[in-house]
C-alpha cells in the first residue's frame, strides 16, 4: 500500500481537529457555515472509517498475512515513537463512532446546537479524542486522547442551562478528574516495572517480569483498570452515569453512548494483548473481578430500569446493563464469545443512540416542558455575552402522522433493546448464549450471565412498554407535537443501521470472528507494530 491510502489512519484524528480549529476563527453568528463544515467532516469520517475497515479486512491487500496497518507519528519506530494501529477492532469502533456522531450532529441542527456557544467545535474535538483512543498503540498517548475527549465532553454536558444539568455536570467533571489522576498513577507504576508504554512492547516484556515485581505490575494495571471501568460505568462506580446522561441534551447523550465503549474497548484490548494466556504470571489478571463486577452492574442496571419512570433514566440504566454484559463476557473469554460480544457492542450502541434521540420528541406532550423538569433550552446568539434571544422555529418540514412515526420508532427501539427476534439485539444475545453453551461443561458463571441477559431484556421490555403506553398511546388533551425531518432522519438512519445488522448478520459475524481470532493471536499485533518503519523510511 502506498500513496494517499497510507495516511488514512491518522485522518480520523487530524481532520476533526483541523476543522474545529478553523471554526474557532468564525463568529458564532456564522452558524450555517459551521453546520456545513461539521456535517461534511462527520460524513467524511464515515467514508474514512469504511475504507479503514475494508483495509483492515484485507480487501486492499489480499496477499497480506495480517492486514493491520501502523502509522508511526514523526516516522519514529516503535517503541521509541508513538504508533497508531488500525486493525479490525479499531476500524470497527471508528465506523460505529462515525455513524453515531453524524446522526447525533444532524439531530442537533433542529435546535440543540443553538443552546450554547461552540457546540460544533466541542463535538468535533470529542470525535477526535474518541478516534484517537481507538487508534493509539501507546498507553500514555491513550491518556492524552482521553483528556481531549473528556475536555470536550465537559463543555458538551454543560451545553444549555438549568440547575439539574449543572449539578450533574459538576459530578461528571469531578469524577473524571479523579479518574485522570488514577490513570497517571497506573501508567507510572507500569512504566516503573516494564520501562515502556508501547502496547506491543509491553506484550513482549510482561511475560519476563520478575516474580518480585509482578505485584507492582498488577497494582498498576488494577489502578489503570479502575480508570477505564469508571468510564465504562461499572458498579459501584456508576452512580454518576444515569443522572449525567439524563441531564445532557439528546444529541450529546446519544454520542456519549460511545464514550462508555471506549473503556470497554481498552479493557478488551489490554486484557487480550497484555494479560492473555502467554502473559506468564500475569495471565488472566482480573478476569474474575471483571466477571463479578459485570454481573453486579447488570443487576444494578436491571433494577434501575424497573424502578425509574423517566425514559432518560431508563436509557442510562440500559447503558449500564450493556457495559456489564460486555465486561462479564470479556472476563469469561473465548473467541466465540468475543465475536458475539463485539456484535452486541455494535447493536446496543446504535440502538441506545437512537433511543436517546427519540426520547425528547416522545416526551414533548408530557407535563414536563423538557427532558429534565425545570430545564429550559435557551438559544444563545451572542458568543461573547451569551444573551438569550429566544427559541427559533424548528427547522424542517412538518411530517404528518407524528404519533405513528414516533410510535413505530419507539417500538423498534424497544424490540432492539429487549432482544426480541428477529432483530439484531436478539441475534447478539442469542450468539452470546450460544457461545456460553459451546463448552462441554457449562460453568456457574455462564448460567448467571445467561439468566441476567434474559432478565435484563424482560425488564427493558416491561419498562419501555409502560413508558410507551403512558407517553404515546394514552389520549392527550394537547395536539401532537411538531416533528421535523431533521429529527426523524437521524433516528431512521440509526434504526436502519440496526436493521442492516440483522440482514447482514452472516457476513458481519464472519468479520467479528476474524476480529476475535486476531485478538487471541497477539503475535500478529506485535509483528505489525514492529514492522513500523524507522525514521526516514517510508510507510510500507
Amino acid at each position: 500500500m502506498n500513496g494517499w491510502m497510507q495516511h488514512l489512519i491518522v485522518a480520523p484524528i487530524v481532520l476533526p481537529m483541523i476543522v474545529s480549529a478553523l471554526m474557532l476563527s468564525f463568529n458564532e453568528r456564522r452558524r450555517s457555515l459551521k453546520r456545513v463544515l461539521s456535517l461534511a467532516t462527520t460524513a467524511a469520517l464515515i467514508v474514512i472509517a469504511v475504507l479503514l475497515l475494508w483495509q483492515a479486512d484485507g480487501r486492499f491487500d489480499m496477499g497480506a498475512a495480517d492486514p493491520s496497518r501502523t502509522y508511526p507519528l514523526g516516522n519514529w519506530p516503535a517503541p521509541f515513537g508513538i504508533v497508531l494501529v488500525a486493525d479490525r477492532l479499531a476500524a470497527l469502533m471508528l465506523l460505529v463512532t462515525s455513524v453515531l456522531g453524524f446522526t447525533a450532529l444532524f439531530y442537533a441542527l433542529a435546535r440543540w446546537d443553538r443552546s450554547g456557544p461552540r457546540f460544533h467545535v466541542l463535538f468535533l474535538l470529542l470525535l477526535a479524542g474518541v478516534n484517537g483512543a481507538f487508534l493509539t498503540g501507546d498507553i500514555f498517548n491513550l491518556f492524552v486522547f482521553f483528556e481531549v475527549l473528556l475536555a470536550a465532553s465537559y463543555g458538551l454536558i454543560l451545553h444549555g442551562s438549568g440547575a439539574e444539568r449543572t449539578k450533574a455536570s459538576l459530578h461528571y467533571i469531578t469524577i473524571n478528574i479523579a479518574t485522570s489522576l488514577l490513570f497517571l498513577i497506573g501508567v507510572a507504576l507500569i512504566y516503573a516495572v516494564t520501562g515502556t508504554l508501547n502496547m506491543a512492547d509491553l506484550a513482549t516484556r510482561i511475560p519476563t517480569v520478575p516474580a518480585g515485581d509482578l505485584m507492582l505490575l498488577e497494582a498498576g494495571a488494577a489502578i489503570l483498570g479502575v480508570a477505564f471501568l469508571v468510564k465504562s460505568g461499572i458498579w459501584p462506580l456508576s452512580f454518576w452515569l444515569p443522572r449525567t446522561y439524563a441531564a445532557a441534551a439528546p444529541p450529546v447523550a446519544a454520542i456519549f453512548a460511545i464514550m462508555t465503549k471506549v473503556g470497554i474497548y481498552i479493557v478488551l484490548r489490554l486484557s487480550s494483548l497484555l494479560f492473555g494466556d502467554a502473559a506468564g504470571g500475569a495471565a488472566g489478571f482480573a478476569d474474575e473481578w471483571l466477571i463479578w463486577a459485570g454481573f453486579a452492574t447488570m443487576l444494578f442496571g436491571t433494577l434501575g430500569i424497573l424502578a425509574t419512570r423517566t425514559l432518560t433514566r431508563v436509557a442510562g440504566h440500559y447503558v449500564l446493563v450493556s457495559s456489564g454484559t460486555l465486561l462479564a463476557a470479556i472476563g469469561i473469554g473465548g473467541q466465540a464469545l468475543t465475536a458475539a460480544l463485539l456484535f452486541y457492542l455494535v447493536s446496543s450502541t446504535l440502538a441506545v443512540g437512537a433511543l436517546y434521540l427519540i426520547i425528547e420528541p416522545v416526551e414533548r406532550n408530557t407535563d414536563e416542558e423538557d427532558i429534565i423538569a425545570g430545564i429550559a433550552e435557551p438559544v444563545f446568539d451572542d458568543e461573547y455575552t451569551g444573551a438569550v434571544v429566544g427559541e427559533e422555529s424548528e427547522i424542517g418540514v412538518v411530517i404528518p402522522g407524528t404519533i405513528a412515526i414516533l410510535g413505530g420508532g419507539f417500538i423498534f427501539c424497544t424490540l432492539l433493546l429487549a432482544g426480541l427476534p428477529p432483530l439484531s439485539g436478539f441475534i447478539a444475545k442469542f450468539a452470546i448464549i450460544d457461545a456460553l453453551f459451546n463448552d462441554a461443561v457449562i460453568s456457574p458463571t455462564a448460567w448467571i450471565l445467561i439468566a441476567l441477559i434474559i432478565l435484563s431484556g424482560l425488564a427493558t421490555l416491561i419498562s419501555l412498554t409502560r413508558a410507551g403506553i403512558d407517553l404515546l398511546w394514552t389520549p392527550a388533551e394537547d395536539s401532537p407535537a411538531r416533528l421535523s425531518v431533521i429529527e426523524v432522519a437521524p433516528i431512521g438512519v440509526l434504526l436502519a443501521a440496526c436493521l442492516a445488522l440483522m440482514i447482514g448478520a452472516g457476513p458481519l459475524f464472519r468479520y467479528m470472528e476474524a476480529t476475535a481470532a486476531a485478538l487471541a493471536d497477539r503475535s500478529g499485533y506485535i509483528d505489525t507494530v514492529r514492522r513500523a518503519p524507522s525514521a526516514g523510511e517510508t510507510v510500507p
